[in-house]
C-alpha cells in the first residue's frame, strides 16, 4: 500500500524485489558469475546482499544457464524462470532483461513488486547498509524515477581533452564561469561522480512508462569508493580478491552473514589436541586390551617452525594413555 504525504511519500510494507542479471556467458573471464571469489561463487555476494537487506522482501536470479540458476538457489535467491537466449547476449541491455523478468511475475504470478533493485554480480563488495540506503532514498522521494550508487570520480572530466580531426587537442567540456577549467584547480571545479555498477533502484513505471532503467529524475546514493571494483579481466578479479582478504572491509556485505576471522599477523600461542592432530585416529589394540597409537616424525618439525615464529605450544588431553606425555616429552612440550 502506497500513500503520499506531500512530497514525500511513505509506503506500507512495501514489496521491494532485488532482480540479480547473471547470464552464462562471459568471455574474459570463463563462467565468471560462479567462478569462486573468496571462498563463494561471485554470484552468492549479491545474493547476500539482496537477503541480507532490511527492506528487500524478494531475491530473484534472472539467468539463461541452468548450473548457474543452481547455484543461485543453493544460496538462497530464487529462480522461477530461465531468461530467453535472445536476452543473454555480450550487447543485451539491462532493460529487456528487467522487463522479461517483471512480465513473467505478472503473468505467471500475478506478483507486481512497488520497488525493483538491480544488484549486478561484478560488483560484490558492497557495504552492509548500501541496499536499504537506497531503497530507502527512493521510497522517499516519489519525484525521482530511479537511484543509482556513485562514488567521487577520481579524474576530472573537466581537465579532459579530445583530439580533433586536424590533430589539435580541445576541452572536452566548459564549466560556466571558468575560462580555462584545465588550468583550475581541482577544487575550484564542479565535483564529479562516477557511476558503479553495486546498484540500482526504480520504481517499476520508470520501466513501463519511460522505457528505461533510470528516468529522468536519478538520485544518488554515495559509496565510499573502497568498495569500486569492477571485475571484467583476470588482474581485476586477483586485485578484488586481495581487497577483500586484505584491504580492512570488515562492514561487507559476506555470504551466510558472517566473515571469516582472518589470522592475526603474530600467533603467540597455539593449543592442540592429541588425537587427530599427533595421530591419525587409529589405535591398535593387543590381546591384553593395550592400545598403541601411530605418530609422525614431521610433526617434529611443524612443532620446530612455530617455535622460530615465536609462537608457544601446549598440548592439551584428556586421554590417561601414557604414549601423550612420552610423545610431548620427546617433542619438548609442556
Amino acid at each position: 500500500m502506497i500513500t503520499s504525504l506531500g512530497r514525500r511519500r511513505t509506503v506500507a510494507k512495501p514489496e521491494v524485489l532485488a532482480l540479480i542479471p547473471a547470464r552464462g556467458g562471459s568471455k574474459s573471464i570463463p563462467r565468471k558469475n560462479i567462478k569462486p571469489f573468496a571462498g563463494h561463487p561471485l554470484l552468492a555476494f549479491s545474493i547476500a546482499a539482496g537477503l541480507q537487506a532490511r527492506t528487500v522482501t524478494r531475491v530473484i536470479v534472472s539467468t539463461d544457464d541452468p548450473e548457474i540458476a543452481e547455484v543461485a538457489r543453493a544460496y538462497g535467491a530464487e529462480v522461477p524462470f530461465l531468461r530467453p537466449e535472445y536476452l543473454a547476449l555480450d550487447t543485451t541491455p539491462d532493460y529487456p532483461v528487467f522487463l522479461h523478468a517483471l512480465r513473467w511475475l505478472a503473468e505467471h504470478e500475478g506478483y507486481r513488486p512497488d520497488v525493483v533493485v538491480q544488484l549486478r554480480p561484478t560488483s560484490p563488495i558492497r557495504p552492509r547498509d548500501l541496499v536499504d540506503r537506497a531503497v530507502q532514498t527512493l521510497l522517499e522521494h516519489p519525484e525521482a524515477d530511479s537511484v543509482r550508487g556513485v562514488v567521487p570520480a577520481g579524474q576530472n572530466p573537466h581537465k579532459m581533452w579530445r583530439i580533433t580531426e586536424d590533430g589539435r587537442l580541445q576541452p572536452l567540456l566548459q564549466v560556466p564561469g571558468i575560462p580555462e577549467p584545465y588550468n583550475a584547480p581541482r577544487q575550484k571545479l564542479p565535483p564529479v561522480f562516477w557511476q558503479t555498477g553495486h546498484i540500482d533502484v526504480l520504481w517499476p513505471r520508470t520501466l513501463w512508462e519511460k522505457g528505461s532503467m533510470t528516468g529522468d529524475v536519478i538520485l544518488p546514493v554515495l559509496i565510499d569508493p573502497r568498495y569500486t571494483v569492477d571485475l571484467d579481466t583476470p588482474l581485476d578479479w586477483m586485485r578484488a580478491e586481495w581487497m577483500v582478504r586484505h584491504g580492512g572491509l570488515e562492514d561487507m556485505v559476506w555470504p551466510g552473514g558472517r566473515r571469516p576471522r582472518p589470522m592475526p599477523r603474530k600467533v603467540r600461542l597455539v593449543v592442540l589436541d592429541f588425537d587427530g592432530v599427533f595421530t591419525d585416529n587409529r589405535v591398535w589394540v593387543d590381546e591384553t586390551g593395550r592400545e598403541m597409537v601411530a605418530a609422525h616424525r614431521g610433526d617434529g618439525m611443524g612443532i620446530a617452525q612455530l617455535r622460530r615464529a615465536g609462537a608457544t605450544v601446549l598440548v592439551l588431553s584428556s586421554e590417561v594413555n601414557p604414549v601423550v606425555a612420552a610423545r610431548a616429552r620427546k617433542l619438548g612440550l609442556p
